[in-house]
């Protein structure tokens, strides 16, 4: 497998520290990095010049929420083209139009398990990055 370079924008760190384990076992190759809302994501892709393959973005977050972040790197030239899922507890129909709708490339509601995490991340790598 190529080596991926991928960024987890989500306030809650238990779900940084699961994503990141699931990641590892998922595609041993890859590389997680994370923020903890989005403006801390912004400022790693563009202070930062993070090159990434593929943004988790959770919605609901302080400060920065995923739909702000989401129109703010879908203006911006140099990340508009880097894949984004939407990676939510939200269960709302609306919310996956509303993220399609402004870019994003999948939605994937927070699995209830660690192996059904890991199973629908190999689901969305084989999707988005095949």
């Amino acid at each position: 497998m190529a080596k991926k370079v991928i960024l987890l924008v989500d306030d809650d760190m238990d779900d940084q520290e699961l994503f990141g384990e699931a990641m590892s076992i998922v595609d041993s190759a890859a590389t997680c990095h994370f923020a903890s809302d989005g403006e801390e994501g912004l400022r790693i892709l563009q202070d930062g010049g993070l090159q990434c393959d593929l943004i988790f973005l959770d919605l609901n977050m302080p400060r920065m929420n995923g739909k702000q972040f989401l129109a703010e790197i879908k203006k911006d030239s140099a990340c508009s083209n880097i894949p984004v899922i939407i990676f939510s507890t939200s269960q709302r129909e609306k919310d996956g139009i509303e993220t399609a709708a402004m870019g994003a490339a999948h939605f994937l509601t927070k699995p209830p398990s660690f192996g059904e995490l890991c199973r629908q991340l190999e689901i969305v790598l084989a999707k988005i990055l095949p």
